[in-house]
């Protein structure tokens, strides 16, 4: 079995050829819309578009370019998921700024900001929760959210990166920088605590 051959983009990355940055970032689009779906509050994103986000990532690329790992087409990939990830830290820190008080409250609220915990929670529920079960969704959430704070800092990352952001193995090994078996062991120890946790609350809906 061959190596899969180098986009064409990857050696223009080495030269910094902005052609080459905007050639990568529309292949690798939809992956990054994916982090920014399930990364970005949801009361924030009912105020602004996800496409707005990954334009504003793509310019922080732009000014970034030199410090680009080019070394291989997933380097570069999760140099740009790492930009996403800081672009939507600096926008809910610009908006919450900006929004004052009501938006605080707001995303205080709603439980899902900060961290991963939240991200997995709210995408969880919506999962779970149907119109009939308005009323629990606050028990849910504080369930949901200490059952998945029990877990391990780095099990429950692993868990997001390969169950919602739909990463590979290897790129969640060099995003979290811990070898391919350990990101693979803690990924199905992190699955068997979700299929646990989901348990439990399929149990409350009844």
């Amino acid at each position: 079995m061959t190596d899969a051959p180098e986009p064409k983009w990857l050696k223009g990355l080495r030269t910094q050829d902005p052609q080459a940055l905007s050639a990568c970032f529309s292949e690798y689009r939809p992956r990054l819309l994916r982090i920014v779906q399930f990364r970005l509050n949801p009361r924030l994103s009912t105020r602004m578009d996800y496409d707005d986000v990954l334009q504003e990532a793509f310019l922080a690329a732009s000014q970034r370019l030199e410090h680009c790992d080019a070394s291989s087409a997933q380097s570069v990939f999760i140099w740009l998921r790492l930009i996403v990830q800081q672009t939507i830290v600096d926008l809910h820190r610009k908006h919450l700024q900006a929004a004052g008080r009501d938006i605080a409250r707001e995303i205080r609220a709603d439980r899902t900001d900060p961290g991963t915990s939240g991200c997995i929670a709210v995408h969880l529920i919506a999962q779970v929760s149907s119109p009939s079960m308005a009323m629990k969704r606050d028990e849910l959430n504080d369930r949901l959210m200490q059952a998945l704070n029990q877990m391990e800092d780095t099990d429950r990352e692993v868990l997001a990166l390969r169950h919602f952001e739909e990463l590979s193995n290897n790129e969640v090994a060099a995003t979290l920088e811990i070898s391919v078996k350990a990101a693979s062991i803690r990924y199905i120890r992190a699955v068997k605590k979700l299929k646990s946790i989901m348990d439990e609350l399929t149990r409350l809906q009844q």
